[in-house]
């Protein structure tokens, strides 16, 4: 039994890995920087020795990487993936009218692309297997509009969609999907931040939520989980 984690050499990817594996599963995880990708590697096998670790260097915006990746993974574990958590993003704030040109072809790519061909990589075996759970990390952006959004927002609105679109597809083939949409999180996004920490959620409640969402019976799913800190959303 294993599970695939996209951008997990940090943040949120690093905290649902290190938690599937402390649970028991073989993780499969990825990232673009190779060096904290395998920081991250060593720190799960010496936590939870008993886990088999896949870890690989890929650019989720690049799609033919993401298709090698999900070779790679095959061959390592064959079955289908358990769980299958589209976590690569990248957070850059902007307005529409004044983002350079390609901005949004860039965020695209990484936050609604690579969880779209990684997913189809892997839905097959699932729905033959009529089980396994995709979660795919939205954000509160996916909900809301704000200032400053940009096309961060736009690709988040659209992995919601995204998301709701796979529920019904595969709510008849016993293949869950989930889509988790966190506010601020103690992560590289809110690097700089100057308020107190308890202002941000951290990386290990939205895993805690995912584990939640992955235990309930056959019959019960979560379709949306939007997370917040206590005190409400940064402005």
């Amino acid at each position: 039994m294993y599970a695939i984690i996209t951008g997990a050499s940090k943040g949120i990817g690093k905290a649902v890995a290190e938690k599937l594996a402390a649970e028991g599963f073989d993780v499969a995880i990825c990232a673009r920087g190779a060096a904290a990708l395998e920081g991250t590697a060593r720190g799960i096998r010496e936590q939870s020795p008993a886990a088999r670790v896949l870890a690989l260097p890929v650019d989720m915006g690049d799609k033919q990487a993401v298709l090698a990746f999900a070779d790679a993974v095959r061959r390592e574990f064959g079955e289908a993936p358990a769980i299958l958590v589209n976590n690569a993003g990248i957070f850059v704030p902007g307005a529409v009218h004044e983002e350079e040109d390609g901005h949004l072809e860039k965020m695209m790519a990484v936050n609604l692309y690579s969880a779209y061909h990684l997913t189809r990589a892997f839905i097959p075996a699932m729905k033959s297997a009529k089980k396994g759970h995709v979660f795919n990390l939205c954000s509160t952006a996916s909900h809301t509009a704000y200032p400053n959004g940009g096309s961060y927002s736009i690709t988040k609105f659209a992995l919601l969609g995204f998301s709701k679109n796979l529920r019904e597809e595969m709510k008849l083939h016993g293949v869950k999907v989930t889509s988790i949409s966190p506010g601020a999180v103690l992560t590289a996004s809110w690097e700089g931040f100057d308020g107190p920490e308890d202002r941000l959620m951290e990386p290990a409640d939205v895993a805690s939520m995912l584990w939640a969402a992955y235990n309930l019976s056959a019959q019960a799913v979560i379709e949306d989980i939007l997370m917040r800190p206590q005190l409400g959303d940064l402005g």
